[in-house]
C-alpha cells in the first residue's frame, strides 16, 4: 500500500463520524505471531472543525480527544481491493493480543490545537455507539489543575476567554490541557532543537505514544558544504522524543551521545535529557531512522561516494536519485521502509532504503539502506552493482510496464468507463543477488473517493506480470520455468509406482520441484528472505541440470 491511497481509503471506511479525521499514515513494524511484520497505521484524531455544532462547551469541555487508530499489514488487501485491517472500528478491536489497546483516547496529537478542560461538570464525549454516545471522565495526570478562583482567572486572561471564569462547570478539580499539538508542545519544551516533519504513533503495552525525531542543526561547521538551505551545514539526529498521547508527558532520549552540540545542551539542562538505554524496551523496538535526514545523506552521497581525488574533481561517476516517470511523476523517488534480509545477513530487519542511478542514465548503479533494529540502528550500508552489467532502473521498469501490451490494454479499458487509474510507487526489493520490482495499481471511480488496489505489477529481469495479488503476480513470473520442471519430473515417474534409484538428472529435477514448493510456501507466508534463499538454490540446480544435459548430449554425439 502507498500512503496516499491508503489514507484516502481509511478516511472513507474508518472515520465513522464527520468530526474524526485521519491526518497521515505511518510505517512501523511489530512482532506478530512470532514474526517481524510491517504495518501501516493512522490515528483517528478529533477535528473540531467537523463538529455538528460549534460552541464553547463542545469545543473545550465535551469533545476533547480523538479515539483509537486503524492499522493493517502493508501487503494485504480484501477481494474488493480495500485494506485488510488488524485494528479497526470504535472502540478499536483486534484479534491479535499485541494490538490490544487499553487507552485509545488521544488528548495530545497532530490535530489537537486548542485547549481542553477535563474533569468538569460536563461529561466528555468518548466515542459513538449506535444511536447513543458513550461519555467518560478524564482519569489521567495531564494538564494543570485549576485549584482556585485566582488560577481560573489567570487562565481566562491567558486564553483571552471570559467563559472560563463565568462557566460553573469549571471547578477546582478541573484540569487545563493546552499546547496539545505535538510539534507545538515539543518546540516549546526544546526550542533549540529542529523537529522532524513526521511524528509517528506507536502501540506499546496497550497505550499510545508519539515518537518524534529531533535534530541539532548549525551553520557554523568549518569547511562543510551548505546542505540545509538557510538552516546550515550541520545536522545530526541526536534526540528521540516520546509523548504519551493520553497524559502528554514527554521524555527526551539522547540517540547520538557523540554529538558535541547535544553534549552542550545536556550540560545546560542536565535533567531534561536521558540516555537511550533508559527508554522502555518495547518502545526501543519501534525507533526508526528518519526519512528527512536520510534524504539529505543520500543526496550528498551521490557526489561524495567517489573516493579518488581525480574522480571527484572530474565528477566522473556522479550518481542521482532516480525518477520513476511514465505516470506523470518526474519527482525523485522517496525513501521507503521495508522488511528484508540484507545480503550476507541471517535475519530479516526493518530498513529504510533508496536506489541510485548514474547521472543522466536510467540503469541502477547502487542502493543505500539505513538499518533500524537493535544495536545496528543508524548504520548505513551501500550495495553497488557491477558496472559491466545492465541492471534495470526505476524509470526503465516504469517504461516497460507502460509499454506492456496487456497492461496498457487493461488500463485503457478501465479509463474508458468512468474510472481513474493510478500507478503507485515503484518498490525495488533486493533478494540476494536479484531484484524484484513491485508496483501497485489503484482504481478510483470518478464519482467515488475510495481507491481500490486492483492489480499488482511485478517485474523480474525480462519478465512482467500483472495480477490481482502479489502472490499471483510472482507465480506468473516464475511459472513458465517451474511448471515445466514439475511436469517433466512427474512425467518420468510411472503412474502407480514409487520412484526408485533415479539418474542424476532426475535427482536435479526432484530437487528443483522440492525447492519450488518451498518457494511457494515462503511466498504465501510473506517470508521474502526464505523466498530469496530458495530462488538462489533453484538457480544453482538449474545451472547444474543444464551442464549435465550438455555433457550427456556430447556423449551421445
Amino acid at each position: 500500500w502507498d500512503h496516499e491511497p491508503l489514507l484516502d481509503a481509511l478516511k472513507q471506511i474508518q472515520e465513522i463520524r464527520t468530526y474524526y479525521d485521519f491526518v497521515s499514515v505511518d510505517n512501523d513494524r511489530y512482532y506478530s505471531n512470532g514474526e517481524l511484520q510491517q504495518f501501516m497505521l493512522s490515528p483517528r484524531e478529533l477535528n473540531s472543525a467537523g463538529l455538528p455544532e460549534r460552541n464553547w462547551i463542545n469545543d473545550h469541555l465535551s469533545y476533547t480527544h480523538g479515539y483509537g487508530l486503524a492499522l493493517g499489514p502493508v501487503n494485504q488487501m480484501t477481494s474488493e481491493g480495500l485494506p485488510v485491517l488488524a485494528v479497526e472500528n470504535i472502540p478499536p478491536t483486534s484479534e491479535r493480543p499485541i494490538f490490544k489497546i487499553t487507552r485509545p483516547e488521544i488528548y495530545f496529537g497532530e490535530l489537537t490545537r486548542g485547549y481542553a478542560i477535563a474533569k468538569t461538570g460536563q461529561k466528555e464525549f468518548d466515542y459513538p455507539s449506535g444511536e447513543a454516545n458513550v461519555y467518560a471522565m478524564y482519569e489521567g495526570t495531564g494538564g494543570v489543575p485549576v485549584n482556585s478562583f485566582f488560577r481560573k482567572l489567570m487562565f481566562a486572561m491567558y486564553f483571552k476567554d471570559i467563559n472560563i471564569v463565568l462557566s460553573p462547570m469549571v471547578t477546582n478539580e478541573s484540569r487545563f490541557l493546552y499546547h496539545r499539538e505535538i510539534k507545538d508542545r515539543l518546540s516549546r519544551l526544546a526550542p533549540f532543537l529542529v523537529l522532524d516533519q513526521d511524528p509517528y504513533l506507536v502501540i506499546s503495552e496497550g497505550r499510545l505514544f508519539w515518537i518524534q525525531d529531533a535534530y541539532t542543526v548549525s551553520d557554523r561547521y568549518p569547511y562543510s558544504k551548505a546542505m540545509l538551505g538557510d538552516d546550515g551545514n550541520y545536522i545530526r539526529n541526536s534526540v528521540k522524543m516520546v509523548v504519551d498521547a493520553y497524559n502528554g508527558t514527554v521524555d527526551m532520549y539522547i540517540a547520538d551521545p557523540n554529538d558535541p552540540m547535544i553534549q552542550v545542551y545536556q550540560q545546560i539542562y542536565p535533567d531534561v535529557f536521558r540516555p537511550l538505554s533508559e527508554i522502555p524496551a518495547d518502545l526501543r523496538r519501534h525507533l526508526r531512522y528518519p526519512e528527512e535526514i536520510f534524504r539529505i545523506q543520500t543526496g550528498l552521497y551521490t557526489e561524495y561516494h567517489m573516493r579518488t581525488p581525480q574522480s571527484f574533481y572530474n565528477k566522473e561517476d556522479l550518481w542521482q536519485i532516480p525518477k520513476i516517470g511514465g505516470n506523470g511523476d518526474e519527482n525523485p523517488m522517496s525513501p521507503y521502509y521495508t522488511i528484508m534480509r540484507l545480503p550476507q545477513e541471517k535475519q530479516e530487519e526493518f530498513i529504510l532504503m533508496l536506489p541510485f542511478t548514474p547521472n543522466r542514465k536510467d540503469n541502477l548503479s547502487a542502493w543505500m539502506a539505513a538499518r533500524n533494529d537493535g544495536d545496528k540502528y543508524g548504520r548505513l550500508v551501500v550495495y553497488r552493482f557491477p558496472k559491466q552489467k545492465l541492471v534495470y532502473g526505476p524509470r526503465q521498469i516504469g517504461a516497460r510496464i507502460n509499454q506492456d501490451a496487456e497492461i496498457s490494454r487493461q488500463i485503457s479499458l478501465w479509463d474508458q468507463h468512468g474510472s481513474q487509474v493510478n500507478l503507485g510507487n515503484l518498490l525495488i526489493i533486493p533478494i540476494e543477488e536479484a531484484l524484484l520490482y513491485i508496483r501497485p495499481l489503484y482504481l478510483r471511480a470518478e464519482s467515488g473517493k475510495i481507491p481500490e488496489l486492483k492489480r499488482v505489477v511485478v517485474a523480474y529481469e525480462n519478465k512482467i506480470a500483472m495480477e490481482e495479488s502479489l502472490e499471483a503476480a510472482i507465480d506468473k513470473i516464475f511459472q513458465g520455468e517451474l511448471a515445466e520442471i514439475k511436469t517433466e519430473t512427474q512425467g518420468r515417474q510411472k503412474p502407480g509406482t514409487e520412484e526408485t534409484a533415479a539418474p542424476a538428472g532426475n535427482n536435479h529435477l526432484s530437487q528443483a520441484r522440492e525447492t519450488y514448493d518451498r518457494m511457494i510456501q515462503a511466498q504465501r507466508q510473506g517470508d521474502w528472505a526464505k523466498y530469496g534463499e530458495e530462488l538462489n538454490k533453484l538457480g544453482t540446480i538449474l545451472k547444474d541440470l543444464k551442464s549435465e544435459r550438455a555433457a550427456q548430449s556430447g556423449k551421445k554425439k
